[in-house]
């Protein structure tokens, strides 16, 4: 009976725990105008398929809001065409039923009325081998279509791996010498053929106006049967169009509307597996409206802050590593700086102080029991359990000794900001206090007289990645930290023996990542569109370098034998900024409104741009320019009020800026990072207060710490 009893009582606990299934889907909306970036197109005449430089065009015609395909051809017995689709891969969305059927949605929209088929398709495999072929029957024009073909349609029993499939050609089949057109939207892998459920109609809470844009919020939804939430605009409250869909997982959706002064009426329904709708919630309404430059900062601030308190994973309270992600995972470094946008979130009145305390309580209290080693997080933890989560593959199953450095950079500020006399305000401080005093640094020394730290060290593979921490880069404040530990600290000489070092080993390290002797010895000295650069490797590197260190530690009050971190931050944005004026790859966009390279997602994945011709992809990151904000405060305000008001149909959405976008491509990022959204929330508020920084200086243990460096290098 005891062990039924304990078998019932942890069987919530999994269901708890399993991560969301995303629907496997090849294409649902572009969104970007033009062409759809993954896409590609051939023909040989005289058939022919409409392309926007080879790829296939967006149509502003839609089953679910607010785009679709465009698949325009012309048949012809002496040629072919062919077009692909291929699946964007976005980060963290990687868990997903089997697959027995493959749905779209399509109406024709002009050429011939016909009952036999003008194009087949087929599956496209990782390998790039190809399924059979299925014909396309579309049975009338002018009307919306969702065929749903098993997969032993095309000689596949189930693919339990949706993986595996990368994208789908379609390809001509008639030989008619006719032409068509047609509209193709929500191209997906399904585990099972779409049924009729009845759906409550969702619970609008609020509507808020902005001087582009409208934010709309609902309660969480209740079931788990909805496929999408549909949203409605209307100008006049009587006529309403369907303006875009949300996954069931976000209770936000942005509608950039590009005016200003307007009233909008909206309301919503949600969809189930077969895109039948629920009644519709009720009607609520906002105004756009202007905003001066403070109210505008607040409102980029208050949009990222959301990331990380209704967008945090919900039993720890922390920041997921992006949205929409993995639900359940914990991103420690992310965490950390997410920590510090909740700080400034609270004293912005984002949040009321009493709901901030419970947030940091249920921080603490995770953290407390959460799986460590040597004191040291790993840098990915399952919310649901506390234990570390190998995102990055077997051997990152340990701590992680630098994003351990973000999150106690983070949980320091917060340890200071919770200063009052209230007992949960205590019992926040005195958990921060054991979680610091309880990592380890030493131990990530590895040796007793060992010169450097280490990145990483797992319980079962030791030290197998073998990461020594040399700068110059983002891992400064890891040898500030360790420095500055009143329980397990390393010795201030290790600044310079380790993260300064001038051995052949670091020397070579820095070589070996820059491309380039200039910094190989920690000094570069050397100057790059007029700016001299006292450190950093190469021209300093992507702009996180200037960031992540620094959103606790003031750079103002850093110095050694090198440089005041400050001007050197500023003189590497100003470097970045000038790289970008010059555009030496004559990408589009770029200029003084539009620049600021660094680590993001982008196209081809995640990536480190840098200055520098050959690490220069073409995208841009809002990140870059607008957490640089307190190095460089009138070209960050020009570059935010472009990203908003040039490009936020786009760019902008429920929590702020998405990551990255790429105009000379087309593309621009579906996630949010939970490392890039924070940055901007903090840095605004340290130009603007100097909030983040002050509180974290405060820390006895910090001033100490850098006070030893400070003799060293006398």
């Amino acid at each position: 009976m005891i062990r039924l009893l304990a078998l019932f009582t942890f069987f919530p606990l999994l269901l708890f725990a399993q991560e969301q299934k995303y629907d496997y889907v090849i294409f649902r909306n572009s969104l970007m105008e033009g062409n759809y970036y993954f896409s590609r197109t051939d023909f040989k005449a005289p058939s022919n398929i409409a392309n926007i430089d080879g790829k296939l065009p967006v149509a502003d015609s839609f089953f679910t809001p607010g785009n679709a395909l465009l698949l325009k051809i012309k048949n012809s017995k002496e040629g072919r065409w062919t077009a692909i689709v291929y699946r964007e891969s976005i980060r963290g969305q990687d868990h997903f039923a089997p697959a027995k059927f493959v749905g779209m949605h399509i109406m024709q929209n002009g050429g011939t009325a016909k009952t036999t088929p003008a194009f087949a398709y087929q599956l496209i495999f990782a390998d790039s081998s190809l399924s059979d072929k299925v014909p396309v029957y579309v049975r009338s024009r002018g009307e919306w279509e969702h065929p749903v073909t098993p997969l032993t349609y095309f000689k596949i029993s189930e693919i339990s791996d949706v993986q595996k499939i990368i994208g789908i050609q379609f390809l001509q089949y008639a030989t008619d010498d006719a032409e068509y057109e047609y509209i193709i939207d929500d191209v997906e892998l399904l585990p099972e053929a779409p049924s009729t459920t009845y759906l409550p109609s969702p619970i609008l809470i609020n509507s808020q106006g902005y001087p582009k844009h409208v934010d709309l919020e609902w309660s969480p939804l209740k079931t788990k049967d909805a496929r999408l939430v549909k949203i409605y605009r209307s100008t006049d409250s009587m006529h309403f169009i369907p303006i875009g869909v949300q996954l069931p997982v976000i209770n936000r959706y942005t509608d950039y509307t590009g005016e200003t002064g307007k009233k909008y009426y909206y309301k919503s329904t949600l969809l189930d597996d077969s895109y039948q709708e629920s009644f519709a919630s009720q009607v609520v309404s906002a105004t756009t409206k202007p905003l001066d430059d403070e109210a505008f900062l607040s409102m980029i601030q208050e949009a990222c802050f959301r990331y990380y308190w209704d967008g945090a994973e919900s039993n720890s309270g922390l920041a997921k590593e992006d949205i929409p992600g993995r639900q359940n995972m914990v991103a420690s470094g992310a965490s950390g700086f997410g920590i510090l946008a909740l700080i400034a979130g609270t004293e912005r009145s984002f949040i009321t102080r009493e709901q901030s305390v419970e947030r940091f309580l249920k921080i603490a209290d995770f953290l407390s029991t959460a799986e460590k080693f040597h004191g040291a997080f790993s840098h990915f933890i399952d919310g649901p359990t506390g234990k570390v989560e190998p995102f990055f593959g077997p051997r990152d199953n340990g701590g992680d000794l630098v994003e351990t450095s973000f999150l106690m950079q983070g949980l320091l500020a917060a340890r200071q900001y919770f200063d009052s006399d209230d007992a949960k305000e205590k019992i926040i401080r005195e958990k921060i206090t054991a979680l610091w005093e309880g990592v380890e640094w030493d131990w990530y020394r590895r040796f007793p007289d060992n010169k450097y730290l280490f990145w990483h060290w797992s319980p079962d593979k030791a030290w197998i990645i073998n990461h020594q921490l040399i700068g110059w880069n983002e891992t400064m404040v890891t040898y500030l930290l360790a420095i500055a530990s009143p329980t397990h600290g390393v010795p201030a000489s290790m600044y310079y023996t380790g993260w300064a070092s001038q051995d052949k080993i670091a020397k070579e390290y820095r070589i070996n990542w820059g491309g380039t002797k200039d910094g190989s010895e920690y000094a570069n000295g050397h100057s790059y569109f007029g700016i001299k650069l006292e450190v950093g490797v190469s021209n300093g590197g992507p702009l996180f370098f200037t960031h992540y260190a620094y959103l606790g530690y003031d750079p103002h009050a850093i110095n050694d034998a090198y440089t005041n971190y400050f001007s050197n931050n500023q003189n590497i944005a100003l470097i970045n900024y000038r790289y970008c004026l010059q555009n030496p790859n004559q990408y589009q966009g770029y200029g003084d409104s539009c620049w600021g390279l660094t680590a993001s997602d982008g196209p081809r994945g995640y990536s480190a741009d840098e200055p520098i011709k050959s690490r220069d992809l073409g995208k841009i990151a809002p990140t870059g320019a607008v957490s640089s904000f307190p190095y460089t405060p009138a070209e960050s305000m020009k570059a935010l009020k472009n990203y908003y008001y040039n490009y936020g149909k786009f760019l902008w959405g429920e929590y702020g800026f998405r990551d990255a976008f790429d105009l000379t491509h087309n593309w621009c990022s579906p996630i949010y990072m939970g490392l890039n959204q924070a940055p901007m929330v903090v840095m605004i508020e340290n130009y603007r207060t100097g909030l983040l920084w002050k509180l974290f200086m405060q820390n006895e243990e910090i001033q100490k710490g850098l006070e030893k460096i400070r003799m060293e290098k006398k």
